[in-house]
C-alpha cells in the first residue's frame, strides 16, 4: 500500500506534512496497515516526476494493491481518469480521501488557471535563461 503526497513547490513544504497527517489519520481510521508514504515536490502537470513515475511503474508491475491520495489533483492535474483506469486494470485500488465533485464550470476555471500559471512560470524561466545566456555570450 502506498500513500502519495505531493506539493508543487518548496514553499508549500508545510502542506506536505498536513497531507501526510490527513492520509495517516484516514489509514488508521480504516485499519489500513503497512503504509509506505511517498512524498514529492513537483508540479501536477509534470508527468516526469521521479517518484510519480516509479509508482506508476510499480502499479503496472502489479506491486501496489492500494494507492491512497488526499485529492485527485495530488496525483496529476490532468489525466486523472486515465490513471484511475490504469489502477483498475492492474488491480490497484485507488482511494481518494477528498473526492469532492466540482461543477463543470468550476473545474474548467481551475484547470485554465493551472495552465496559465504553468506557462507563465515557463515564460518567466525563459527570461532568466535569456539573461544568463546574454551575459555569458557578452563575457569574452
Amino acid at each position: 500500500m502506498i500513500a502519495y503526497c505531493r506539493v508543487s513547490s518548496q514553499a508549500q513544504r508545510p502542506d506536505l506534512k498536513n497531507q501526510r497527517a490527513v492520509i495517516s489519520s484516514f489509514c488508521m481510521a480504516r485499519g489500513l496497515a503497512n503504509v509506505e508514504y511517498v512524498e514529492e515536490i513537483g508540479g501536477g502537470l509534470n508527468f516526469k516526476r521521479p517518484k510519480f513515475t516509479e509508482i506508476v511503474d510499480r502499479i503496472c508491475a502489479g506491486e501496489v494493491a492500494t494507492l491512497v491520495i488526499a485529492h485527485k489533483d495530488r496525483l496529476a492535474r490532468f489525466g486523472f481518469d486515465l490513471l484511475r483506469h490504469l489502477c483498475a486494470v492492474h488491480r490497484c485500488e485507488l482511494l481518494v480521501i477528498d473526492d469532492e465533485k466540482l461543477s463543470p464550470e468550476r473545474e474548467m476555471v481551475e484547470d485554465l488557471m493551472t495552465i496559465v500559471h504553468c506557462f507563465s512560470s515557463r515564460l518567466y524561466g525563459l527570461r532568466n535563461y535569456k539573461r544568463a545566456l546574454k551575459t555569458a555570450l557578452a563575457t569574452p
